[in-house]
């Protein structure tokens, strides 16, 4: 599976996505990171979350199967376009290696 995807889900003439990416973590610790961005399609996301840390990519791929499987039993498919919401997902991972630079300086 690819480590960054989109799904959508059309509902009531209303099409929601959910993009997902996975990234390692600053510091060369090997631990891994799952990102989404999820809201209506051609606006910003209404929400940004991310799981983890995972030690290595394929675990953190493994977690992103299990959560696209489930997303498909909801409706949602997996859509081709490229993802829109990618500089979002970048923020979040540089809050999250900031935090994670905080805590270990402390």
């Amino acid at each position: 599976m690819p480590r960054n995807l989109s799904l959508t889900r059309q509902c009531l003439g209303l099409v929601t996505r959910i993009e997902c990416s996975i990234r390692p973590l600053a510091g060369d610790s090997g631990m891994w990171t799952l990102l989404f961005a999820a809201g209506m399609a051609g606006e910003q996301p209404s929400a940004i979350k991310s799981q983890g840390p995972f030690p290595g990519p394929t675990v953190a791929e493994s977690v992103m199967d299990a959560i696209v499987d489930s997303l498909t039993l909801h409706g949602y498919q997996v859509a081709g376009d490229p993802q829109i919401w990618s500089l979002h997902l970048q923020a979040q991972l540089r809050k999250i290696n900031g935090e994670r630079c905080h805590r270990c300086s402390s």
